[in-house]
């Protein structure tokens, strides 16, 4: 099909008028131009509706109720399609600190439904293990029980699962945290710092050892405070100064409010941030809806996950259409650097980006069609149009 009188949004400019060509699943052609029509091919006419590459969501827990921990296809199916109505046609869903069985249990079911994935709602990238390896002194939602420091005998059962695994959220100044940062990078795993009390000089050697990531950034993790007479920087600052640090950006409008998101945008840069949602069993449900997250009770509040004492987020009830949109509309930056943010980027850092996240021949035909009001009219994955 042809997919017609499109603007089309690529990371540097938006384009008045395109038309995208889908052949078997792919994207075949991108052109500025009308394209002439194929024997037996359809065009749907976008009347002058954004078309963008589909959103790539590296950071997700759940939705109406469902987790990831409950290692069960279903759950993930519902999540996935969930997401697809967000705009999200990949996501790594995301666990949170358990014991290590359970999270065994997950690794096993995500490599089965890889193998036979349900069609209807997002693509299942694999799976972004979330702890249990965090600072006790920053551990948000996460169980503090189950916390631990990396030992090898427990992270090479993960590293097992390499085939599924997209990210490992971790503290490295934990002990051990450095060998399993190297082991997890060397094999192609993308290791995020997170949920940390690091000074400076800990992130630093986190970073020297293969972490090119910040999860959830300024949430769950240690700014410039003093040590002794002097004020040294922490994780964020870090994260804020290196480059090569991708900063992940729950853009939700209350995780980090307004003034900080635009802080980062001038800091990192449209190249330096992936919007996530961080979504957890809230996500789709109306206000004052209870969920649980890593078995604790949390509800539904101002548009936004929290503990059920109302003392703690518990991740967001965002998708990622409205997460580019609050970039837009509370951030003021270009459309297309905002999509960027939630497609190129995250694509880059998965090293999917010869095959996702950018409108360009070649590519998977994972597209979205959205109006100016931010409201998602069609979602397309790999050129079908999701039932989600």
């Amino acid at each position: 099909m042809i997919l017609a009188n499109a603007r089309l949004v690529f990371p540097e400019r938006i384009a008045a008028r395109g038309f995208v060509r889908v052949v078997d699943g792919k994207i075949a052609a991108v052109s500025e131009q009308e394209l002439p029509l194929e024997p037996r091919e359809k065009i749907l006419d976008v009347r002058g509706r954004f078309l963008s590459p589909g959103f790539i969501d590296m950071h997700v827990h759940g939705a109406l109720r469902r987790d990831t921990m409950e290692a069960d296809p279903e759950a993930f199916a519902a999540i996935c399609k969930y997401h697809a109505r967000g705009g999200t046609t990949s996501l790594a869903l995301t666990t949170v600190a358990a014991p290590t069985e359970k999270i065994l249990r997950v690794l096993d079911a995500a490599r089965g439904y890889l193998k036979n994935p349900d069609l209807a709602g997002a693509q299942l990238l694999g799976i972004h293990l979330e702890g249990p390896y965090f600072s006790p002194e920053k551990p948000g939602a996460h169980p503090s029980a189950l916390l631990r420091s990396p030992k090898r005998q427990e992270w090479q059962q993960f590293l097992a699962y390499r085939d599924v695994l997209t990210q490992m959220t971790l503290a490295p100044e934990l002990p051990g945290a450095l060998e399993l940062i190297e082991a997890f990078a060397e094999k192609g795993i993308r290791v995020s710092g997170g949920h940390t009390d690091a000074w400076d000089e800990e992130a630093a050697a986190g970073f020297a050892h293969g972490m090119r990531q910040a999860t959830h950034t300024f949430n769950c993790m240690s700014g410039a405070r003093r040590r002794g007479a002097y004020r040294v920087a922490g994780f964020l600052e870090f994260a804020l100064s290196e480059p090569e640090i991708l900063c992940e950006l729950i853009a939700d409008g209350r995780h980090v409010s307004p003034t900080l998101m635009r802080m980062l945008y001038l800091a990192k840069g449209p190249e330096g941030i992936a919007l996530i949602t961080d979504a957890t069993g809230g996500a789709g449900l109306d206000e004052e809806s209870e969920f649980e997250l890593a078995e604790m009770r949390c509800v539904v509040r101002d548009g936004v996950g929290l503990t059920g004492d109302g003392q703690a987020l518990a991740g967001s009830t965002c998708t990622m259409m409205r997460c580019v949109q609050n970039m837009v509309q509370l951030v003021g930056i270009p459309l297309s650097e905002a999509v960027a943010m939630a497609t190129r980027n995250p694509a880059q850092a998965l090293g999917l980006d010869s095959r996702k996240g950018v409108l360009a021949p070649g590519t998977d035909a994972d597209l979205v069609v959205f109006n100016e009001a931010f409201e998602i009219c069609q979602t397309f994955i790999a050129g079908r149009e999701s039932q989600g």
